[in-house]
Protein backbone atom coordinates (compact mmCIF):
# COMPACT_ATOMS: atom_id res chain seq x y z
CA UNK A 1 0.00 0.00 0.00
CA UNK A 2 1.44 3.52 -0.69
CA UNK A 3 1.23 6.16 1.25
CA UNK A 4 -1.11 8.67 0.94
CA UNK A 5 0.56 12.11 -0.42
CA UNK A 6 -0.31 15.88 0.63
CA UNK A 7 -1.46 18.47 -1.81
CA UNK A 8 1.31 20.81 -3.12
CA UNK A 9 0.84 24.28 -2.21
CA UNK A 10 -0.32 25.55 -5.87
CA UNK A 11 -3.14 22.72 -5.10
CA UNK A 12 -3.69 24.12 -1.80
CA UNK A 13 -4.56 27.24 -3.21
CA UNK A 14 -6.76 26.19 -6.00
CA UNK A 15 -9.04 23.84 -3.78
CA UNK A 16 -9.42 27.27 -0.97
CA UNK A 17 -9.93 29.55 -4.24
CA UNK A 18 -12.86 26.89 -5.23
CA UNK A 19 -14.47 27.29 -1.85
CA UNK A 20 -14.43 31.12 -2.59
CA UNK A 21 -16.04 30.33 -5.70
CA UNK A 22 -18.75 27.97 -5.50
CA UNK A 23 -20.27 29.84 -2.03
CA UNK A 24 -19.51 33.51 -3.27
CA UNK A 25 -19.67 34.25 0.20
CA UNK A 26 -17.58 35.93 3.31
CA UNK A 27 -16.19 33.85 5.41
CA UNK A 28 -14.23 34.14 9.02
CA UNK A 29 -10.60 32.62 9.34
CA UNK A 30 -12.39 30.03 11.85
CA UNK A 31 -14.85 29.09 9.08
CA UNK A 32 -12.41 28.16 6.32
CA UNK A 33 -10.36 26.11 8.73
CA UNK A 34 -13.28 24.28 9.05
CA UNK A 35 -14.14 23.90 5.21
CA UNK A 36 -10.69 23.76 4.20
CA UNK A 37 -10.22 19.74 5.38
CA UNK A 38 -13.58 19.10 3.45
CA UNK A 39 -11.78 20.04 0.25
CA UNK A 40 -8.23 18.11 1.24
CA UNK A 41 -6.54 21.06 3.02
CA UNK A 42 -5.51 20.46 6.37
CA UNK A 43 -6.62 23.06 8.99
CA UNK A 44 -2.99 23.97 9.91
CA UNK A 45 -2.24 25.00 6.81
CA UNK A 46 -5.23 26.97 6.15
CA UNK A 47 -4.08 30.18 7.12
CA UNK A 48 -0.92 30.64 5.26
CA UNK A 49 -2.08 29.19 2.23
CA UNK A 50 -5.52 31.85 2.22
CA UNK A 51 -2.72 34.48 2.86
CA UNK A 52 -0.72 33.88 0.18
CA UNK A 53 -4.00 33.98 -1.20
CA UNK A 54 -4.51 37.66 -0.17
CA UNK A 55 -0.84 38.83 -0.50
CA UNK A 56 -1.65 37.72 -4.65
CA UNK A 57 -4.71 39.74 -4.43
CA UNK A 58 -6.91 36.56 -5.30
CA UNK A 59 -8.65 37.28 -1.76
CA UNK A 60 -9.98 39.87 -0.59
CA UNK A 61 -9.32 41.15 3.10
CA UNK A 62 -11.02 43.23 5.67
CA UNK A 63 -11.00 43.93 9.36
CA UNK A 64 -14.87 44.34 10.56
CA UNK A 65 -14.63 45.61 14.26
CA UNK A 66 -12.78 42.74 16.11
CA UNK A 67 -13.30 40.46 12.81
CA UNK A 68 -11.49 39.68 9.75
CA UNK A 69 -13.38 38.58 6.48
CA UNK A 70 -11.81 37.25 3.90
CA UNK A 71 -14.00 36.78 0.24
CA UNK A 72 -13.11 36.23 -3.69
CA UNK A 73 -15.60 36.18 -6.25
CA UNK A 74 -15.16 34.99 -9.94
CA UNK A 75 -15.74 38.04 -11.29
CA UNK A 76 -13.24 39.82 -9.04
CA UNK A 77 -10.29 37.39 -10.24
CA UNK A 78 -11.48 38.19 -14.10
CA UNK A 79 -11.39 41.69 -13.78
CA UNK A 80 -7.76 41.17 -11.91
CA UNK A 81 -6.11 38.86 -15.06
CA UNK A 82 -7.48 41.59 -17.52
CA UNK A 83 -6.30 44.32 -15.43
CA UNK A 84 -3.14 42.56 -15.56
CA UNK A 85 -3.05 41.78 -19.18
CA UNK A 86 -3.33 45.13 -20.01
CA UNK A 87 -0.71 46.21 -18.03
CA UNK A 88 1.59 43.62 -19.58
CA UNK A 89 0.02 45.11 -22.82
CA UNK A 90 1.28 48.54 -22.55
CA UNK A 91 4.68 47.79 -21.22
CA UNK A 92 5.13 45.53 -24.12
CA UNK A 93 3.68 48.27 -26.90
CA UNK A 94 6.22 50.63 -24.71
CA UNK A 95 9.06 48.42 -25.05
CA UNK A 96 8.59 48.29 -28.60
CA UNK A 97 8.47 51.55 -28.73
CA UNK A 98 12.07 51.83 -26.86
CA UNK A 99 13.70 49.19 -28.97
CA UNK A 100 12.30 50.88 -32.71
CA UNK A 101 13.87 54.38 -30.72
CA UNK A 102 17.18 52.65 -29.85
CA UNK A 103 17.60 50.84 -33.33
CA UNK A 104 17.07 54.75 -34.90
CA UNK A 105 19.79 56.00 -32.83
CA UNK A 106 22.01 53.23 -33.04
CA UNK A 107 21.98 54.26 -36.89
CA UNK A 108 22.93 57.50 -36.41
CA UNK A 109 25.53 57.05 -34.32
CA UNK A 110 26.65 55.03 -36.98
CA UNK A 111 27.07 57.30 -39.75
CA UNK A 112 29.87 58.99 -38.89
CA UNK A 113 31.58 55.63 -37.85
CA UNK A 114 32.28 53.74 -41.37
CA UNK A 115 34.99 51.97 -41.55
CA UNK A 116 38.02 53.37 -43.85
CA UNK A 117 41.59 54.06 -44.22
CA UNK A 118 41.52 57.63 -43.02
CA UNK A 119 39.25 56.41 -39.98
CA UNK A 120 41.97 53.87 -38.94
CA UNK A 121 44.77 56.13 -39.74
CA UNK A 122 43.14 58.46 -36.89
CA UNK A 123 42.65 56.05 -34.31
CA UNK A 124 46.25 55.06 -34.93
CA UNK A 125 47.27 58.61 -34.33
CA UNK A 126 44.87 58.42 -31.12
CA UNK A 127 46.51 55.58 -29.80
CA UNK A 128 50.35 56.89 -30.22
CA UNK A 129 48.64 60.67 -28.38
CA UNK A 130 47.44 58.35 -25.16
CA UNK A 131 50.90 56.31 -25.09
CA UNK A 132 53.18 59.25 -25.31
CA UNK A 133 50.53 61.49 -22.49
CA UNK A 134 51.18 58.18 -20.22
CA UNK A 135 54.97 57.82 -20.58
CA UNK A 136 55.23 61.82 -20.14
CA UNK A 137 52.88 61.57 -16.68
CA UNK A 138 55.40 58.81 -15.49
CA UNK A 139 58.33 60.76 -16.32
CA UNK A 140 57.00 63.83 -14.64
CA UNK A 141 55.83 61.88 -11.73
CA UNK A 142 59.61 60.44 -11.30
CA UNK A 143 61.08 63.79 -11.80
CA UNK A 144 58.88 65.50 -9.06
CA UNK A 145 59.87 62.53 -6.73
CA UNK A 146 63.57 63.29 -7.73
CA UNK A 147 63.53 67.00 -6.78
CA UNK A 148 61.83 65.96 -3.08
CA UNK A 149 65.03 63.46 -2.55
CA UNK A 150 67.63 65.87 -3.83
CA UNK A 151 68.90 67.52 -0.53
CA UNK A 152 65.69 69.75 0.15
CA UNK A 153 64.83 70.86 3.42
CA UNK A 154 60.90 70.38 4.49
CA UNK A 155 59.29 72.01 7.28
CA UNK A 156 56.18 70.00 8.44
CA UNK A 157 54.17 71.87 11.44
CA UNK A 158 52.91 69.28 13.99
CA UNK A 159 50.91 69.69 17.01
CA UNK A 160 53.91 69.81 19.47
CA UNK A 161 56.65 71.82 17.46
CA UNK A 162 57.79 72.04 13.94
CA UNK A 163 59.51 68.85 12.34
CA UNK A 164 62.47 69.53 10.12
CA UNK A 165 63.25 67.12 7.88
CA UNK A 166 66.05 66.82 6.00
CA UNK A 167 65.89 64.47 2.57
CA UNK A 168 69.36 63.39 1.00
CA UNK A 169 69.76 61.91 -2.13
CA UNK A 170 68.21 58.44 -3.04
CA UNK A 171 70.99 56.53 -2.09
CA UNK A 172 70.66 57.81 1.67
CA UNK A 173 68.17 57.18 4.23
CA UNK A 174 66.11 60.49 5.34
CA UNK A 175 66.67 62.17 8.75
CA UNK A 176 64.56 63.55 11.08
CA UNK A 177 65.22 66.19 13.60
CA UNK A 178 62.60 67.91 16.11
CA UNK A 179 63.19 71.35 17.32
CA UNK A 180 61.01 72.40 19.85
CA UNK A 181 59.57 75.77 20.37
Amino acid sequence: MSKKRGLSLDEKREKMLEIFYESQNFFLLKELEKLGPKKGVISQSVKDVVQSLVDDDLVAKDKIGTSVYFWSLPSCAGNQLRNVHRKLESDLQSGKKRLSELADQCDTLKKGREESDEREEALGELKAIELKHKELKRKQLKWHMQLLTDGQTTFLHCGSGVQTIFLRPRSSLNTCTRRWE
